[in-house]
């Protein structure tokens, strides 16, 4: 489908501006790198698939040479040409794509998971954008005067994602370029199929700076491309530049069915190709320099070793020593409040983003009552943009800042996910330890409030088992402020720390059941023990969060009227798990029975079941408690079908 709308016309730089020939010879390099790379494909040396940005070479090449070093860059699937327009790392490039050891992500990326010292890509349409805004923003906070760009595509402009975040880059004011490369197609579809309207209505809409520029006018360009960074970096103030191109080849690899006729249009007019036919010998002479360059940097990327990344196990066994459990009578909320009030006062990088979490309101479990008022400036009320809100804290992390989020029902976390599961959680790996990212998601979980289907579910188990994201559970025998404090101090990666609702007006508990004693295990976030002192277990209870309190109750009951002696097992963190306590405790009882609020179907539970069995230890019984059903509005009914200390006792003595 041809686009229909006018079509600029190319112009010819002379080969006596001597200005222009290393970006000519950058453009070119960059053509040949792709090419090449699609003839390695054909050789059996690269998998899975490739992106190239023949055609559009000006565009990565323009924007980046009016960038500082300091300057961030946000690429996207298609970010070969960003990356050498920035760097010109052959070697590393190659080696990347090709899976080894000595590419820039140790062959953990691939192509379309670039980073640089100020260079971040993923494949993910438009998951960068609330990234590299709260790069942008971290930046501003900073006071330094640099700026951070996101490229995208047309074809990003049908993610919801975008314009969260274009609505907090404007309202904030943050320094931030999304150049717009507009191939016209996304995929194999023209954008006349699938969208409305025009980016220049976009900008508007957010009262954004707007520009625009083409890769046949690539002059013009590189004047349009320094005065919108110009813009941005003066201004201080977020911009778009759309950049009008044609990509030549197949969105990837082969698979192109666009109009022949068309492609070979474009291929007539393309810069390259009318710099070539009006500067032959020029060309010629640039072009044997690039191809030498291209084929020495394949053969050391060649002669390399593969790729050596090996995961980590996705538990962490140890066995623990144990302390008895102390805690001094608070509040919940309270403990919260206290540590995140410490967090500020000991951590000045520490910025906190949320709904309604300023002001006297202090968000909708009063955690954060006053924190607006006593640290300005670092703790912001945002629109109801969840997935953006965890972005923009990814970036804020990757760009020097410790980010926390509130997140105000856990229910609403199903909006974040991709922003956890496919950019904070994995930056760190696929990037092969090349970045850093210290940032904390908080939210309450869990019923028993009446709050309904949307605001009473336990859903923590859809985040467990994520590669690099820690999820931690507050309970009713550990101080949620030393928890945080430990988090605050030791943050090596994305946290998910969830906060039962129940808790936060509930008092720590601070007495010991008769006849039990309350220990913590050495490990960072500790796993709480109530074992027995006149006995031997008989069966092993294992709950977490909220759940502690009712298995509690049950622990008393089934002793004082059945006569069954139970020990309970309540790990905090919950991923990567230490299952080390578990094991031993059944490894006595051989009866297992775990308790959790949320779904059972491939839970917390099961899990914790399957440790158990890989560890060689022979069950009698093992059973789950949980719900997997929607939570109903009737809270009467609510409390009938939510784990409660009477089904415990219940599950527990149908194992005799």
């Amino acid at each position: 489908m041809l686009n229909t709308e006018k079509q600029t016309h190319p112009t010819t730089a002379e080969a006596s501006n001597p200005s222009l020939l290393p970006l000519i010879r950058k453009a070119l390099l960059i053509r040949r790198f792709e090419e090449r790379l699609l003839h390695l494909f054909s050789e059996g040396k690269l998998n899975g698939t490739v992106h190239t940005c023949v055609g559009q070479e000006w565009s990565g090449v323009a924007v980046n040479a009016s960038l500082l070093p300091q300057d961030i860059v946000f690429s996207n699937h298609r970010g070969h040409g960003h990356y050498l327009s920035r760097y010109e790392d052959l070697v590393g490039l190659f080696a990347e794509v090709m899976g080894r050891a000595i590419g820039i992500a140790g062959g953990m990326g691939g192509s379309q998971h670039l980073v640089g010292p100020s260079f971040y890509s993923n494949g993910i349409q438009g998951g960068m954008t609330p990234v590299a805004t709260g790069a942008a923003l971290a930046f501003k906070l900073q006071g330094l005067p640099y700026l951070s760009v996101a490229f995208i595509g047309d074809g990003t402009l049908g993610e919801g994602i975008l314009y969260e975040s274009l609505n907090i880059a404007s309202k904030w004011q943050v320094p931030l370029l999304i150049v717009v490369e507009n191939n016209d197609y996304a995929q194999s579809t023209n954008r006349l199929q699938t969208q409305s309207g025009s980016v220049e209505k976009r900008a508007a809409a957010f009262d954004l700076h707007y520009d625009h520029g083409s890769t046949w006018e690539w002059e013009d360009l590189l004047v349009k491309a320094q005065h919108a960074v110009d813009y941005v970096r003066s201004k201080q103030q977020p911009a778009i530049l759309e950049i009008k191109t044609y990509r030549l080849n197949a969105h990837s690899k082969g698979d192109d069915n666009r109009d022949v006729a068309e492609v070979e249009r474009y291929r007539q007019m393309d810069p390259l190709n009318v710099w070539a036919r009006a500067n032959p010998n020029a060309f010629v002479a640039i072009d044997r320099e690039v191809s030498q360059r291209i084929s020495e940097a394949v053969e050391e990327a060649d002669r390399s070793p593969l790729c050596e990344y090996r995961p980590a196990l996705p538990s962490i066994r140890r066995s623990p020593s144990w302390r008895t459990a102390t805690v001094e009578r608070e509040r919940h909320v309270d403990s919260i409040y206290r540590a995140l009030v410490d967090g500020f006062e000991s951590n000045p990088r520490l910025i906190m983003l949320g709904e309604d979490i300023e002001g006297a309101y202090g968000g909708a479990f009063k955690a954060t009552r006053d924190l607006s008022l006593r640290f300005p400036g670092r703790v912001r009320n945002t629109p109801i943009s969840e997935a953006a809100l965890v972005g923009i804290s990814s970036g804020l992390a990757l760009n020097g800042q410790l980010a926390l989020v509130e997140i105000m029902f856990g229910d609403f976390l199903t909006l974040t996910f991709d922003q956890l599961y496919q950019h904070a959680a994995k930056f760190q790996i696929m990037y092969n330890g090349r970045c850093s990212l210290p940032m904390i998601v908080r939210t309450p979980m869990g019923g028993r409030r009446g709050y309904g289907p949307t605001h009473s579910q336990s859903i923590e188990k859809f985040f467990l088992g994520i590669p690099g994201l820690k999820v931690i559970a507050l309970n009713n025998r550990y101080s949620p402020f030393q928890a945080y404090q430990t988090l605050f101090r030791s943050i090596d990666g994305p946290s998910l720390v969830i906060e039962n609702k129940i808790l936060y007006t509930r008092f720590l508990e601070t007495t010991s059941p008769d006849g039990f004693k309350v220990e913590c295990s050495d490990d960072l976030y500790p796993t709480v023990r109530i074992s027995p002192t006149f006995a031997d277990p008989e069966v092993t209870l294992v709950c977490y969060g909220g759940m502690l309190e009712e298995a509690e109750i049950a622990l008393n009951r089934l002793l004082d009227e059945h006569d069954i002696v139970c020990e309970i097992i309540c790990p905090m963190q919950l991923y990567p798990l230490n299952a080390d306590p578990i094991v031993a405790s059944v490894a006595k009882t051989s009866r297992l029975l775990t308790v959790e609020e949320g779904p059972m179907t491939a839970g917390f539970g099961a899990e914790v079941i399957s440790n158990t069995a890989e560890a060689g230890i022979l069950l009698r019984h093992a059973k789950r408690l949980g719900f997997d059903g929607v939570i109903p509005a009737c809270h009467a009914l609510e409390m009938s079908l939510l784990p409660t200390a009477a089904t415990i006792v219940d599950a527990v003595t149908g194992m005799f």
